[in-house]
This record gives C-alpha cells, sequence and structure tokens, in this order.
C-alpha cells in the first residue's frame, strides 16, 4: 500500500500546548463541537478553542459535570446509546446552526466488559460506533470547510480490526477491545476524507487522566506511570495540555488543508510503524483506504445511520 503518512515539518512537537499551536489563529464566528469536551484532554481542548474566539458545544452524557467544568454550551448525549445520538442531532439540526470543527475526543478505555444497545461490544459501540452515527446525523449542518478529528491512539497497534468477531463474542479482552475500538477511530478518517469531509485521526500522546478509570493503580505503578501516590513519573507521558495539541492542530493547522486522511502523532503526520514495537507511528491496517470502505459499510450496517 502506498502510504501518505510522511512529517511536514510542522514546527510543533512534543512538548506544544494546545494554545500554543493555536497562536495567530482566529476562531471567531465559528462553531465547534468537542465530544468528551469536559473531561481529560478535553478540558484544555475546549478552553483552547473558546480562547481562540470559537463557540464550543460540549456534548456530555453527564451534563452537570460538564457545566462545573467548562464554560461551554453543554448538551445530553451518551455515545452508547443510538437513540440519544439521534436526539441530540435533531436538536442540533433544528437551530439551524453549521458545524465548522468537529472533534470526537470522548472514549471509554479498557473496561470490564461490557454490552450496550443490541449486545454490542462497548468500546467498539461507544469510541467508533456513536461516532460514526454522530457524526452522519450531523452533515446536514457540516460547513464546506468543516474539519472532523476522530481521536485515536498508539493503543490501535494492540489489535486490528476482528472483522469475524468485532464485538468480542467468543472471549473478551479489554486492551485488545481498545486497540480495535482505535483502529476503526483511524479508518473511520481515512473513509471519511473520501467522502470528502476533511478528516484526521490522532495520537495524542500518553496522559494520566480519567480514561484510565479501569486501570489497576498497582498495575500503572508496576510499569513505572506513576509513583505509589498516583504522581506521574514516566517522563513520556504529557500533561493534559500538552495532549489536547495536536487534535487541536488537526482541528486548525493551515498546513493540513490538502492533506486529509492522515494519522497524526506530536502535532506532526505520523510516519508508518510495521514492526513489533508498540509506540510511534501508525499500522498499515489502519490507514488503509480498502479496511476504512469495508468498515464503514459495516457501520452503516449495525447504526442504520448511512451517509
Amino acid at each position: 500500500m502506498t502510504t501518505h503518512q510522511h512529517k511536514i515539518g510542522s514546527g510543533f512537537g512534543f512538548g506544544s500546548t494546545a494554545d500554543e499551536v493555536l497562536a495567530g489563529i482566529d476562531l471567531s464566528g465559528k462553531l465547534a463541537i468537542v465530544t468528551g469536551g469536559y473531561s481529560g484532554i478535553g478540558v484544555p481542548t475546549t478552553r483552547a478553542l473558546a480562547g481562540a474566539g470559537a463557540h464550543v458545544v460540549v456534548p456530555a452524557r453527564r451534563p452537570e459535570l460538564a457545566r462545573q467544568n467548562v464554560d461551554a454550551e453543554v448538551e445530553r448525549l451518551d455515545l452508547g446509546d443510538l437513540d440519544s445520538v439521534r436526539e441530540f442531532a435533531d436538536r442540533f439540526l433544528d437551530t439551524g446552526r453549521r458545524v465548522d470543527l468537529m472533534i470526537n475526543s470522548a472514549a471509554v478505555m479498557a473496561n470490564p466488559e461490557t454490552r450496550v444497545g443490541p449486545g454490542w461490544e462497548s468500546q467498539f459501540a461507544t469510541n467508533h460506533l456513536g461516532h460514526f452515527a454522530l457524526v452522519n446525523r450531523l452533515r446536514p449542518a457540516f460547513a464546506d470547510d468543516v474539519r472532523v478529528v476522530s481521536v485515536s491512539s498508539a493503543g490501535h497497534q494492540l489489535s486490528d480490526l476482528r472483522w469475524d468477531d468485532p464485538h468480542f463474542t467468543r472471549g473478551y479482552d479489554p486492551r485488545v477491545a481498545y486497540g480495535q475500538s482505535k483502529t476503526a477511530n483511524a479508518l473511520f478518517a481515512v473513509h471519511l476524507n473520501t467522502l470528502g469531509v476533511r478528516a484526521f485521526s490522532v495520537h495524542p500522546g500518553r496522559i494520566r487522566t480519567p480514561l484510565q478509570r479501569h486501570m489497576d493503580h498497582q498495575t500503572m505503578v508496576d510499569n513505572g506511570w506513576i509513583d505509589e501516590h498516583g504522581t506521574v513519573i514516566d517522563p513520556t507521558f504529557k500533561s493534559p495540555e500538552q495532549g489536547a495539541a495536536t487534535q487541536v492542530w488537526a482541528a486548525t493547522s493551515p498546513r493540513l488543508a490538502d492533506l486529509g486522511g492522515r494519522y497524526c502523532e506530536n502535532c506532526e503526520v505520523a510516519e508508518p510503524n510495521n514492526t513489533d514495537e508498540l509506540g510511534h507511528g501508525v499500522r498499515d491496517y489502519a490507514v488503509d483506504p480498502d479496511a476504512a470502505a469495508r468498515l464503514w459499510a459495516l457501520s452503516e450496517e449495525l447504526t442504520s445511520v448511512h451517509s
């Protein structure tokens, strides 16, 4: 497969923050939707976009908490419930407003086996299918130059799509299920871009946030991520402000105007990584256009939401 995954010399990097990548960018008059915009890296994402002049809408499963955490327009949305997705989209479309930026940052990670909807595995359902349905229902409101950012992860390297059993009906592994969902997030951006909506996927980096709430404290200590008191000690971890930077950069950078479908990390287009080493870069299977089209068709079938 010919890859378009090559660095472009963005001028930013690992330590850049969301505010830094937005310096000089005026988002006045723009509307941004940020799922998960009230927790983890979503908070500095919301604040940075608002600071640059954007009006930010934060769909939230816990709207009361969202209103405490960010100064933004908050609307109820549960990505694991397709009726809730439809209701949110209908409410937004009824306002007649356009969407200029959309960052799909909400996620669940490595949780115990949970079933939602018609028995779907919850990570694939929430991280991918919920966002798939949301974006496609909102497409009538998309501005001509809209950008959609799908927040993936280096965790995609844990698993390709399990085409024969995406819902883990035969044995559940929370890490593999998370990896599959993050591969799906990357493939989603590839095909959405093919359909004419400028889209990117991103790995935000390793950040200590509530996303790890299902991970055992001692395991994180043993991995060298945190000390016994919960303080981050791993130098490869980013602050939330640094973790928000790549998704904000992908949503706004003029350098990416004609480079849709890419997987990005550290405020840069990522290079391929098809070794056995987990970490930087993107696996070919996560940016394969044929796999992306196949996943899109499967997602339409599962959700009954069509592009």
